[in-house]
């Protein structure tokens, strides 16, 4: 594994301020050479880690769950939506779906997910690490780099390259 993964977490909270400043910037300058960087590093960082081995998002935090998601998943579990609302979700205080407990429902104790052909679209698109969504929403990014190894190692080698 890569010694910018060797112990992420502890090196993740260490580096909240350095990180923080750094997304800021990065937002300032709106992403300005970022988006050519994000892709590739977005590549190399799931080849080194692997999601089932993790799943620290599916764990900690909770997708928002839109109206196609509901209609999607409702049918493929063969609930109402009306039921499937009831059993698996709440409204957060943003007016959003959010499932009602953590882990979430859906996380399998290998770390599969048991409706991941038919996920909301937040599960489809996390981490961002290969979207401008990465410097866009520098608050979120910074969260994430403590809950998800591959956010971690984006940040920590685009920090490098930034810095060339």
């Amino acid at each position: 594994m890569s010694d910018i993964l060797d112990q992420w977490q502890r090196k993740a909270k260490d580096q909240q301020k350095v990180n923080k400043q750094f997304l800021q910037k990065l937002q300032t300058k709106k992403g300005k050479g970022t988006e050519r960087l994000l892709p590739d590093l977005h590549e190399e960082a799931f080849e080194k880690i692997d999601c089932l081995q993790c799943a620290g998002c599916c764990k900690t935090i909770s997708p928002r769950f839109k109206t196609p998601d509901v209609k999607r998943i409702s049918k493929y579990l063969g609930l109402k939506e009306s039921v499937f609302i009831e059993t698996y979700l709440n409204l957060d205080s943003d007016g959003d779906y959010v499932v009602k407990r953590s882990p979430c429902p859906f996380l399998g104790e290998d770390n599969y997910c048991g409706i991941y052909d038919v996920r909301p679209g937040d599960c489809r698109n996390y981490p961002y690490t290969d979207s401008d969504e990465f410097y866009k929403r520098p608050n979120t990014t910074y969260l994430n780099s403590t809950i998800c190894p591959a956010v971690y190692y984006v940040l920590e080698r685009l920090r490098t390259k930034m810095a060339l």
